[in-house]
């Protein structure tokens, strides 16, 4: 009985090491200097989403095993958000209503993001994805501004695509170095 107790947790580990890779990704620095994206904590927040994102729009199954990775997985992005708002000094008071604010930012992004990857044709899937990144990670209208991005993230969720959904669930993701 004790050993299951304290026992590592397979999914844990790799929601943690998921996390970790996204967020690895997020901090590249062409990013921000290519691309653009503001090197802001909103933009950190921004592309730290992103990269979570490309990785459970992956893991997304019906399979047990890759559910409780995506769940590890958002898991510890948001332990990560706890951990960065103390830091920066933000009271326990507050912390909750701040974290509450960035799940609903979170889910927000998820169904626009999967919205734009949907799209009917690679033209319309880019405009929709440059627009969605526009608005978020630029706070602009213009999405010609996230173009660049845009490129980016469809080629990323590409290659996320390619790999074997057994790996990622076993904590292994591989951001293509390429395409910044």
């Amino acid at each position: 009985m004790f050993q299951q107790i304290f026992r590592p947790n397979k999914a844990h580990k790799a929601g943690l090491a998921l996390f970790a890779a996204a967020s690895a990704q997020a901090r590249e620095p062409a990013l921000y200097t290519s691309l653009g994206a503001p090197d802001t904590i909103e933009g950190r927040f921004e592309l730290t989403v992103l990269h979570v994102w490309l990785i459970l729009r992956r893991l997304k199954s019906e399979d047990r095993a890759m559910r409780d990775v995506s769940q590890k997985l958002f898991d510890a992005m948001f332990a990560s958000f706890d951990d960065a708002l103390r830091e920066l000094g933000v009271g326990d008071l507050v912390v909750g209503k701040k974290i509450r604010k960035m799940a609903e930012n979170f889910y927000g992004r998820v169904q626009v993001y999967d919205g734009a990857m949907n799209g009917a044709s690679p033209t319309e899937k880019q405009a929709a994805l440059a627009g969605a990144l526009a608005r978020n990670v630029y706070e602009s209208d213009d999405a010609a501004k996230a173009a660049g991005l845009a490129s980016y993230v469809t080629a990323v969720a590409a290659a996320i695509d390619e790999q074997s959904p057994t790996e990622i669930a076993g904590g292994v993701v591989v951001f293509p170095e390429n395409e910044l």
